[in-house]
């Protein structure tokens, strides 16, 4: 018995086109049936409509692909939280442009693979100009800085404090608040590095006194890391200053600007981020405030000689004699060995809208931010953390006690009405709206507003 041809590839463009057809009718119909941000019932209710519709994980005979796909994306797609609705609002997670995703479509079908120049020819040479291009935006005045792609702030950071370690020592001891980024103490105990010294951040941001003082009192190496973009507040620390505290103790500092760092495409609002220049490396993510399907993150180090500590032979892949004839050397751009060639999407976005395009799209969230704050200040019954300095805003219903709160939120998780975050400042629970969709109007906030009001003592 003859065995059946194999499935199309993915690079035949003949092929995928008709699958890409129904792909995105799936999404279509998807999306129709969820009906909003977030699929109504809760997680029970998700996971059985899952299994009702999955059946079989591998059945002995294949349903084929046009209904697999079909069913399996109309299935994702009517239980997604969907970024792109103006009521999903609680996570750092951007609405991918659809020139980036497009372009992530090609580079899945192209399959480069980013640990050798025989798999990835143009591809790296795209990556070196852009990575290129990005870390000058970082350090204008650096000689040749640099920056190493990866898959988002966790990498980032831990890669800092990799390049850290490998340049003062084994006892580095990372100083920094008690706001920032768990992904910096998680990547200190992955290194092998003293517990980080955690400073309280009463204010939300990093005391440049409280620095100073714990700097004078360091035995041993330090690396100081600050934010640029809290997780739960959207709050910068105060660079110029902390720098300055840096650079009178001989310390090296690390910023995670993974949230505020694309504000340097903006340029009303780019002076929000001076003084990030003077760090020795610096985190940026552009699958938040850069539209980019995920992955998208970058490290970006001022002295590429930091670099070296990344270098790494296999024979197979950078055989010394090919370096020397000629070929690029990529593992040592990477932790990673098999990578996708995710600077793509990036390169298309930057090229597509240009840098007053991103900015605009930056102010137009920003602007929705202020949108959301003076609509809560004007009702009665909500109470506003702050002003926001990026685009998250927190707020409450005056009086409300944190049990109540809580379960606003899950409230409206359950009835697929509206995603908020949560976030604890000033000793209380806040519900936290992160506004980084630009197609969100003003009347989509006074409806956030509206049913947050409505949920209240239900």
């Amino acid at each position: 018995m003859r065995a059946a041809p194999p499935p199309p590839l993915a690079a035949r463009p003949t092929s995928l086109s008709r699958l890409l057809g129904i792909a995105l009718d799936a999404l279509r119909t998807g999306a129709e049936e969820r009906g909003g941000p977030l699929p109504a019932g809760g997680p029970r209710a998700v996971t059985a409509r899952v299994r009702d519709t999955l059946g079989a994980v591998l059945p002995e005979t294949g349903t084929g692909q046009d209904e697999a796909l079909r069913t399996l994306v109309h299935l994702l797609a009517a239980g997604a939280a969907d970024p792109a609705h103006p009521l999903c609002a609680a996570h750092l997670h951007t609405p991918p442009l659809a020139v980036a995703a497009a372009a992530d479509l090609a580079a899945a079908a192209l399959n480069p693979s980013m640990d050798s120049w025989d798999q990835a020819p143009a591809a790296s040479a795209l990556e070196a100009e852009v990575t290129a291009v990005l870390a000058a935006e970082v350090f204008p005045a650096a000689a040749r800085p640099d920056a190493l792609v990866t898959t988002g702030g966790t990498e980032s950071n831990q890669l800092a404090l990799l390049l850290a370690r490998e340049r003062l020592g084994p006892g580095t001891t990372v100083v920094t608040g008690a706001h920032t980024h768990h992904s910096v103490r998680r990547a200190a105990w992955l290194l092998g590095l003293p517990a980080p010294l955690v400073l309280p951040a009463p204010r939300g941001v990093l005391d440049p006194g409280e620095l100073d003082r714990a700097l004078a009192a360091a035995d041993g190496p330090v690396l100081a890391a600050a934010t640029a973009g809290t997780t739960d507040e959207g709050l910068i620390d105060p660079l110029p200053e902390l720098a300055e505290v840096c650079e009178r103790h001989g310390t090296d500092l690390h910023v995670d600007a993974a949230y505020g760092g694309p504000l340097l495409f903006s340029r009303a609002h780019r002076p929000l981020l001076d003084g990030l220049d003077r760090a020795r490396t610096v985190t940026l993510d552009l699958h938040k405030l850069g539209w980019q399907p995920v992955a998208a993150g970058l490290l970006a180090v001022r002295d590429p000689g930091d670099l070296a500590a990344l270098a790494h032979t296999a024979d197979y892949l950078n055989a010394d004699d090919d370096t020397e004839a000629g070929l690029p050397d990529l593992l040592g751009r990477s932790l990673r060995t098999t990578r996708r060639p995710d600077v793509l999407k990036a390169a298309v976005t930057l090229r597509a809208l240009g840098r007053s395009g991103l900015g605009a799209l930056v102010d137009l969230c920003l602007e929705r931010a202020r949108d959301l704050a003076d609509l809560v200040e004007k009702a009665p019954g909500l109470d506003l953390r702050d002003r926001p300095v990026l685009t998250t805003v927190l707020f409450r219903p005056a009086g409300a006690a944190d049990e109540e709160v809580a379960r606003i939120r899950r409230t409206l998780l359950a009835d697929g009405r509206a995603v908020l975050g949560r976030a604890t400042a000033d000793g209380r629970l806040w519900l936290k709206a992160t506004l980084l969709n630009p197609h969100t109007t003003p009347d989509d906030l006074a409806q956030l507003v509206t049913l947050v009001e409505g949920s209240t003592h239900r």
